[in-house]
């Protein structure tokens, strides 16, 4: 096997659950192939510098083993090569996440009990 399908091989290498949602990103240019945007249909092969935008960060890799089956997450991380810059920026990121006010989602609808009571010790009224 000398080339792989890149909605194939992201999706065996675990950057998405579905090989739907790795074409949706690749159709959406989130992912790069050697400085080029990829479609999901582009063979990646050893050696490939991609750039993958996801969820969970953005990602600069080395391609250094190819599958088309999804496998284990200990064999999957065996499929590439996290640059260092990539690595340190993405923990950055995460520790900036990290530092911001974190806000609850406003609910709809009446409050609940606990709701109330907590409403009711803010006003000093309990």
């Amino acid at each position: 096997m000398t080339a792989v399908r890149m909605d194939k091989w992201l999706w065996a290498a675990r950057f998405f659950k579905t090989r739907t949602m790795a074409a949706r990103a690749c159709e959406l240019g989130r992912i790069e192939s050697n400085g080029q945007p990829a479609k999901p249909a582009r063979e990646v092969r050893i050696g490939d510098l991609l750039r993958v935008k996801n969820e969970g960060g953005e990602f600069q890799l080395e391609v250094l083993a190819l599958s088309e089956m999804r496998g284990p997450a200990s064999v999957a991380q065996t499929l590439y090569h996290e640059t260092e810059a990539s690595r340190e920026l993405r923990f950055k990121v995460l520790e900036e996440r990290k530092t911001l006010p974190h806000f609850e989602a406003l609910r709809d609808g009446k409050p609940s009990k606990r709701d109330r009571r907590e409403l009711a010790r803010l006003r000093g009224r309990v």
